[in-house]
């Protein structure tokens, strides 16, 4: 029968997935997914989240009205601190922790390089081979710190009397692996070493605990669906001895009486290693990070882990080798080449270390999934 109108062109052709096993099921989570059809809505299959999120619809008309009030002279400066300090204390909520041991800024780099500055002089620091640059290369910067890499699977064995500090992310940027945070924190702890976990490709789908340990850093703009220029930063009780070398007016206790010359009083909480924040990312900050305490990390985890797995069984159906894991990070080695033409088939995916990597968040489907197979060569 002809379904087309006369005329017209007829509708492009859905791709159909080759013949595989059965891809694992999916958990019904009805209420993910109204929120997800109220928050987004795609014009391509996106599976880059693990280079930055999709900005929801609450952000995005929070960020047009920001934006208007500054054309028309209309800031009010102290009720938008007011919403960065609730910004704040959603973060908080969401890595289990209190508002004043989190720290506000622009960039995770600038967060570690605080790290790195309030290091002793021949302190060691021992690194995951391949790690970020952005959680690496602050400690490298300084000559006089003892740099060493060991394997992610071995960090923990590495970690030795004499290692000031372990820092590693809580899942890898290039390929997805997941770190054991709770054998690298034991060794840590066994051996007088302090832990930095980079919890950028974490926070928003794996629940983490940030209490467990002494320092982490997140930029907020990939799976917490933030603006880019959001990083937080979580410290012990006692400031873990940091030193505030970038304390500026905004990390004063009185912020608005150190304005002008020294700040006689720093902040008696995180907030003394504040840098001035960005109002508009911060302010859209707010709105994403309520969206994912709305849908909770462990409903969204669940989501991303089901659909990641489906991908890997049906890449391997295909003759591929992903990496293995439970991961939302699904990394494909020697796939990296057929970016361009999932991109011409409307799939966003992103290339890292010759690896095609796809990243899987609460706005996805399995049917996202299957266009993403169905695009796919085989081996």
């Amino acid at each position: 029968m002809e379904t087309s109108l006369p005329g017209a062109p007829n509708p492009p052709e859905t791709p159909r997935l080759p013949d595989l096993p059965d891809l694992p099921g999916l958990p019904d989570l009805p209420d993910l997914r109204d929120l997800a059809r109220a928050e987004f809505a795609p014009t391509t299959v996106y599976l880059n989240t693990a280079s930055h999120g999709l900005t929801p619809a609450r952000t995005a008309g929070v960020l047009r009205e920001a934006v208007q009030e500054t054309v028309e002279g209309r800031i009010d400066m102290t009720r938008w601190f007011a919403v960065i300090e609730q910004a704040r204390a959603r973060f908080a909520r969401l890595v289990g922790l209190t508002p004043d041991r989190v720290a506000l800024g622009g960039a995770v780099s600038a967060h570690v390089s605080l790290v790195a500055g309030s290091l002793p002089p021949g302190a060691e620091v021992l690194v995951a081979d391949g790690d970020f640059s952005s959680l690496v290369n602050p400690f490298a910067m300084r000559a006089d710190l003892k740099l060493r890499t060991a394997p992610l699977q071995d960090l923990a064995d590495a970690v030795r009397p004499g290692t000031a500090l372990v820092a590693v992310s809580a899942v890898q940027s290039a390929d997805g692996r997941l770190a054991d945070l709770a054998a690298v924190t034991g060794a840590a702890r066994a051996h007088g070493a302090r832990t930095l976990v980079d919890t950028t490709q974490a926070a928003g789908w794996l629940p983490l605990d940030a209490g467990a340990f002494d320092y982490t850093v997140c930029g907020a703009y990939k799976w917490l669906l933030c603006p880019r220029g959001t990083s937080f930063l979580t410290v012990p009780g006692d400031g873990g001895e940091l030193v505030a070398s970038q304390a500026g007016w905004m990390a004063g206790e009185r912020p608005w009486d150190s304005c002008y010359g020294t700040v006689e009083e720093l902040a008696r909480s995180a907030r003394r290693f504040d840098v001035s924040p960005a109002f508009l990312p911060y302010l859209g900050a707010e709105r994403s990070l309520g969206l994912i305490e709305e849908a909770g990390p462990e409903a969204i985890g669940a989501h991303d882990r089901a659909l990641a797995a489906r991908f890997r069984a049906g890449a391997a159906g295909l003759g591929h080798r992903p990496v293995p894991g439970d991961s939302a990070i699904v990394a494909v080695p020697g796939l990296g080449g057929a970016a361009d033409a999932l991109r011409e088939a409307g799939v966003e995916v992103s290339v890292r270390e010759g690896n095609l990597r796809a990243a899987f968040h609460l706005y996805n489907t399995a049917e996202d999934v299957e266009r993403l197979l169905a695009a796919l060569p085989r081996a």
